[in-house]
């Protein structure tokens, strides 16, 4: 028992390993799903279960799609500065 927990203690010290993959962005859901649910916690009076759900739900779904609209917008930024959108310009097309 001692040795556990130091053992626990150590393991948040060590930041988790994630890859670069289009499979490790499903992580991205249960932490927009926490912080939808706490920020709707924190901001009604009184928690009804069917509009409270509703609710975050719905800002779910908002924060999904601003996360997706930005990479958009980050990914298109990064293919101008990378210089493809002036060799297609240069190029004629007939």
């Amino acid at each position: 028992m001692p040795v556990l927990v130091p053992m626990i203690l150590a393991s948040f010290t060590i930041p988790m390993r994630i890859e670069t993959n289009p499979g490790s962005m499903l992580w991205l859901l249960p932490l927009v799903a926490v912080i939808a649910v706490v920020y709707k916690a924190t901001k009604v009076s009184a928690i009804r279960p069917r509009a409270f759900a509703k609710e975050s739900a719905l800002l779910f779904g908002s924060i999904l799609v601003f996360i997706a609209v930005a990479a958009a917008i980050l990914y298109a930024l990064t293919w101008i500065a990378a210089g493809h959108i002036p060799a297609l310009l240069d190029s004629s097309a007939f």
